[in-house]
């Protein structure tokens, strides 16, 4: 082999690592513009009726119990191990509701709650719309003179973003009465010390609600760019479907750091 054909071949497949991301920021530009045409004449013809409150319950009430059971269980293991820990050492529980409590609100109930619907949101969006993609329903939507992000996803975008804040609510409810339990029934630990909110401010509370809404708007965008770029047939719909899952999880990841970094530095001494 050349090397120019090397150099060719190495050139192709740099190329085509960009092409998700660029897929991703294409379609996150689109969406947004996407949610501004809805409110416009023009672009509620691209629409379903109830396309929205269609989206809420399939993306919302149909992951609650799974966000709920999952973040109770992993709020029991850190009650449990964090108590396990102190007794070998100390034995002072009085700072681990508090300390618990600010780490629920700020990080970890928005945090976990992406990871759980980066999973199945994602591995759905992605999985229809690839169906689609593949079964040339997309090319279908454009020939009738529809726009696919309009009419796919910014609905899903509208939706997750006030579902997955509403379920970091709720996910995070059900982590601290977990480890609360859990706490009082294996260690001792009073109710009324462990549920202290004392060192719990609004910086927290802001922090956590911003983390759930980036959530909200990445793991749809990513999902959709994932399936709207499958090919070939049911492979290519594979190959969407894990490309969503990991890139959301990816992408939860990332953003949990910048807006931790972004928060520290603008709340520093409230964090």
């Amino acid at each position: 082999m050349s090397v120019s054909t090397r150099i060719a071949n190495l050139g192709r497949r740099f190329l085509d690592k960009l092409a998700l991301p660029a897929a991703v920021g294409r379609v996150l530009v689109q969406s947004l513009a996407g949610v501004v045409r809805r409110f416009s004449k023009r672009g509620r013809r691209h629409l379903r009726r109830g396309e929205v409150r269609r989206q809420l319950y399939q993306l919302g009430n149909r992951s609650l119990w799974f966000v709920l059971i999952t973040l109770s269980f992993l709020g029991m293991v850190m009650a449990y191990q964090t108590c396990l820990q102190l007794s070998r050492v100390t034995g002072d529980f009085s700072q681990v509701g508090q300390q618990m409590m600010r780490l629920v609100i700020g990080d970890f109930g928005a945090t976990l709650t992406g990871m759980m619907l980066a999973t199945r949101v994602g591995a759905g969006i992605a999985a229809e719309l690839g169906s689609m993609k593949v079964t040339e329903q997309l090319d279908a939507l454009r020939m009738s003179g529809v726009l696919p992000i309009d009419y796919l996803v910014v609905p899903r975008l509208c939706a997750s973003v006030v579902m997955t804040v509403v379920l970091s609510l709720l996910g995070g409810l059900a982590m601290l009465g977990a480890a609360g339990l859990t706490a009082r029934f294996s260690f001792g630990v009073n109710p009324r010390v462990f549920f202290d909110p004392s060192a719990v401010t609004f910086a927290h509370l802001g922090v956590g609600l911003v983390k759930a809404a980036s959530y909200g708007v990445a793991i749809p965008v990513i999902a959709s760019a994932c399936g709207m770029s499958a090919r070939g047939s049911s492979e290519g719909v594979g190959w969407a479907t894990t490309a969503a899952v990991i890139g959301g999880s990816f992408a939860v990841l990332a953003l949990d750091f910048a807006w931790s970094v972004a928060a520290y530095v603008v709340f520093e001494g409230q964090l």
